[in-house]
């Protein structure tokens, strides 16, 4: 099958796989740059790696381990057809995250010289979330896949739709969940407008992917009411996305000492972008 890399090859003749393997490795630290740039960028994202509590922040490096693996399986920076080599393939995101985030960092001058190294490696270390994830997506977005690894994506199944509703959620929701702005657009609405934005998150998510033929949906069924993907996707993707947005908000600690109102209110303001996300997700993906 004719690609970008098998073009620069005589004869159609496909590269070898280190060849495969380094180009999909220089896709990916692209990807880690261009997904992570928003977070690289914010201010926030700078100071939490600093502060935040520790055992929060590996907590949430551990859960993005059998998230990058699932990805992996999905769209990685390389064809994979057994989990360990999915295993390997998220600890090598996890390896380019590190190395794109320092050298951006660096760059930016939120890395210098005499820095405690509790400090260098809690900002790395935030970092290395969004990066990951970029990296293992840069293949889908920057480059082609094979036959196989095409096929595979479109046998998705339910349990893997609802897998790639939380990447999406999680992922985009990471790009806001440390800003000030979430905590501040909280405390000015009201319980009636967090009601409505509730309902505006589960119209959009709907209408975004399933009332809109859009791409990446071949393993619904024609014909199927939209009734029915309201309550076997969009609602569960909208709970997925609501999860993902407190953990986030409770990791960042934006919800510590507040009241179940505020943290209800909070959480519904991010979800609205993690349920976009979610909904996005396997569009992208």
């Amino acid at each position: 099958m004719p690609d970008v890399i098998s073009a620069q090859h005589p004869a159609g003749q496909k590269p070898s796989p280190a060849r495969m393997f380094s180009v999909g490795l220089a896709r990916a630290f692209g990807g880690a740059i261009i997904f992570s740039l928003p977070l690289f960028m914010t201010m926030e994202m700078w100071h939490l790696g600093s502060y935040m509590e520790r055992g929060r922040l590996a907590g949430l490096l551990i859960l993005m381990i059998p998230v990058l693996v699932g990805l992996s399986h999905y769209c990685g920076f390389e064809p994979t057809f057994e989990w360990q080599d999915d295993v390997v393939d998220a600890f090598v995101a996890y390896a380019v995250a590190f190395l794109a985030g320092a050298v951006v960092l660096s760059l930016f001058g939120e890395l210098r010289s005499g820095m405690p190294w509790e400090e260098i490696v809690g900002k790395l270390a935030l970092q290395v979330v969004p990066g990951s994830v970029g990296a293992l997506l840069a293949e889908g977005q920057l480059g082609t896949r094979d036959e196989h690894a095409e096929e595979e994506k479109e046998r998705c199944t339910y349990s893997g739709a609802l897998f790639l509703m939380l990447v999406g959620a999680l992922f985009l929701a990471l790009n806001v969940a440390p800003t000030e702005e979430m905590i501040l657009i909280s405390y000015k609405m009201s319980a009636a407008q967090g009601i409505a934005l509730a309902c505006l998150s589960l119209a959009s998510m709907h209408a975004f992917v399933y009332a809109v033929e859009f791409r990446g949906q071949s393993h619904i069924p024609e014909g199927t009411p939209h009734w029915s993907l309201l309550f076997r996707y969009t609602i569960p993707g909208y709970a997925i996305a609501l999860l993902a947005s407190l953990y986030l908000l409770w990791t960042f600690g934006r919800v510590d000492g507040t009241g179940p109102m505020h943290v209800a209110m909070v959480t519904v303001v991010l979800g609205f972008p993690a349920a976009i996300g979610a909904a996005a997700a396997r569009l992208m993906i």
